[in-house]
């Protein structure tokens, strides 16, 4: 029985070594393998590089020039707003410091529900219709994310925001670029109205795997305000494709001279095909609060529901007690000139014309702005007195906006990076300043372009 045992034994132990002997190489290669060979990027987000926003951040880091770059005032904000803060997170009902609704804190989405219904004339539903998002970004993200599978066609009209193309990508998404044109390159006094879209190349990118048009309007950057009749096609054009529009409005209230912004929800049809964008941070000037909104109809808020519980959860109560506070009283005089809308708006206007002034004296060539914060400038006038081999692996913008920086102590932001390889060209050319300043940060920027090019 023993020498049975011990040849049982014998066998398996000799099973076992064969075992190991065969299977070692395939442990030594496992185990050859690197860290940075097994956790790459993951495919989908594959091709993606540093934001313009990083990039530049890091310089201003390093070389603390006098910025007209980021998109955020540098003046403290009215008091009043940001008291509501101090007072929600000190208020005798002492849940508004634990989690909120997942979908909105109750007071904001019915206050938000109330603003849009009276703007849109249309009775908006502040629970079925309504999602309080971290950001507009989020808004964006959960948009595309709940309606984009692979090989969904996504209309993006350029210049846009950076943030709209790698999300398309990440859910296997196609791109499908149109840029505005500039209707009339030879006159003394461009508008942002002047960038058009070509109505046959505009119906040429829509087809039957078009899921969604984004459009931005008041765009950034160049600050153009889409026309009723420019909407009005756009949106005949989704009816016709069956087709979402993604409105990104965050600049809704930044609207200049005669100009009417157009919400394309409220256009015949298009409410039960659009989701419309806003942002609490652009719109009361306190972007650090990263508290934005979606509104559209039920079928598709629910989408967004989705991508948004299992991605955000919930948006800090506080903030949004904080923000339904301020829209309240906004809301109550929203006709008036003490709206802080309206005020904000007449502020931006003058820091608008003082730039466009100053930029003209300067030789630049600048593209007034219909809406928003952004004013985009021909530089190529002064392109003489620019080195631009300094940074010669660089897109022309970015070596001018990167000259400016190391050489004159002014930044602003290359507006290439708004555009795909093939658009590139339409802006090269140009640069984008940013006017929510500071009136003596706007004087400093213009003795500093008068110090450099000599004139004013």
């Amino acid at each position: 029985m023993y020498r049975t045992c011990l040849s049982s034994i014998t066998k398996v132990t000799n099973r076992l070594t064969s075992i190991s002997i065969n299977t070692e190489p395939s442990l030594r290669k496992m185990s050859n393998q690197s860290i940075a060979d097994k956790f790459q990027l993951p495919k989908r987000w594959q091709g993606s590089t540093q934001s313009v926003w990083n990039e530049y951040t890091q310089l201003f880091l390093k070389y603390q020039p006098l910025s007209l770059a980021h998109g955020f005032t540098d003046s403290p904000v009215p008091k009043y707003i940001t008291q509501q803060l101090a007072i929600a997170t000190q208020n005798a009902d002492h849940m508004l410091n634990q989690y909120a609704r997942d979908f909105g804190h109750p007071r904001l989405v019915n206050v938000l529900s109330s603003l849009y219904s009276k703007l849109i004339n249309r009775t908006i539903d502040p629970d079925t219709e309504v999602l309080i998002t971290a950001g507009a970004y989020e808004a964006l993200y959960a948009s595309i994310h709940s309606h984009i599978d692979e090989g969904d066609e996504v209309i993006i009209i350029e210049p846009a925001f950076d943030s709209y193309e790698p999300v398309v990508k990440m859910c296997g998404g196609v791109v499908r670029y149109i840029p505005l044109r500039l209707k009339n390159p030879a006159s003394d006094i461009i508008t942002s109205a002047d960038y058009v879209l070509d109505d046959a190349e505009l119906e040429a990118v829509f087809n039957d795997k078009t899921k969604i048009i984004v459009i931005n309007t008041p765009n950034n950057p160049c600050g153009k305000v889409f026309s009723r009749e420019e909407l009005t096609k756009i949106a005949n054009l989704c009816k016709k494709y069956n087709v979402i529009c993604v409105m990104d409005e965050v600049y809704e209230w930044m609207v200049y001279d005669d100009n009417e912004h157009v919400r394309i929800c409220s256009l015949p049809g298009m409410w039960e095909r659009t989701i419309t964008i806003g942002s609490a941070g652009k719109a009361l000037a306190v972007t650090g609060w990263k508290t934005g909104w979606a509104l559209g109809p039920p079928n598709l808020i629910s989408h967004l529901h989705l991508v948004h519980q299992n991605c955000v959860a919930s948006i800090p109560t506080p903030l949004q007690e904080a923000i339904a506070t301020v829209f309240e009283v906004e809301l109550k005089r929203l006709d008036s000139p003490e709206c802080y809308f309206n005020v904000l708006r007449l502020e931006l206007q003058v820091k608008r014309d003082f730039m466009i002034n100053v930029l003209k004296k300067s030789g630049m060539q600048p593209i007034i702005p219909q809406g928003g914060y952004f004013i985009i400038a021909d530089w190529s006038a002064l392109e003489d007195k620019v080195d631009l081999s300094q940074e010669p692996d660089a897109q022309k913008d970015y070596k001018f906006t990167k000259w400016m920086i190391k050489n004159i102590g002014l930044q602003a932001i290359p507006p290439t990076a708004f555009f795909n390889a093939a658009n590139k060209s339409l802006m090269e050319n140009c640069v984008r300043f940013c006017f929510v300043r500071k009136e003596e940060n706007l004087h400093k920027a213009a003795d500093i372009l008068k110090k450099w090019t000599g004139k004013m």
